[in-house]
């Protein structure tokens, strides 16, 4: 059962009866808000997902986002730029492969920003998710609602970090600004 994170909350990603995790994703699906006298048409809202890799001191080593879909090692890829967020389920995926991320990547954290410059008050029913892409059902093990709508562009949502051989999941939920990847680097900084 999927356990569902609140900002600032850590969950270890080990697997329940012991293991470690091997592959993981982290799912992104949002809707637009109706708009017109009755609600009857909505507005197209492109969020983009992205993926910054950073070392143990800080220092970006890569990042993965709609212009460079997988990381240099090949070890986390991106599904691909939904422009709309139509459609049931995940919008855009990022997946890890845990194993293959290279040892001097510490943490990887996912950002989520309006390419079309709406803000978070004209997006409903953001959910940020963590499954376990190793098993055929892939389980969901974290759920993080990104309900703060507000007139912020951007949010921080999650970290991914390195304990000892295995990895947990840190829900951020931070209110940013930026339309792009590059916009967002310094308060990601914050994060870490």
């Amino acid at each position: 059962m999927a356990v569902s994170l609140t900002k600032g909350q850590k969950l270890s990603l080990s697997k329940t009866g012991g293991g470690e995790l091997t592959r993981v994703f982290m799912g992104l699906g949002w809707d637009a808000v109706a708009k017109g006298l009755f609600r009857k048409r909505s507005v197209d809202i492109d969020l983009d997902a992205s993926c910054l890799l950073f070392d143990a001191r800080g220092k970006l080593v890569d990042e993965v986002w709609f212009q460079q879909l997988r990381s240099k090692d090949g070890s986390v890829t991106h599904s691909g730029d939904n422009l709309t967020g139509e459609g049931e389920g995940d919008d855009e995926v990022i997946f890890v492969d845990l194993p293959a991320v290279p040892a001097n990547v510490a943490t990887l954290v996912f950002t989520v920003s309006s390419f079309t410059g709406q803000d978070f008050s004209q997006v409903r029913n953001a959910v940020c998710r963590v499954v376990d892409a190793a098993q055929p059902q892939q389980v969901e093990l974290a759920r993080y609602e990104l309900s703060d709508s507000g007139p912020h562009t951007a949010q921080i949502m999650a970290k991914l970090t390195r304990e000892g051989s295995g990895w947990a999941v840190t829900a951020i939920g931070a209110p940013a600004n930026g339309r792009h990847l590059r916009d967002l680097r310094d308060a990601v900084a914050q994060h870490l």
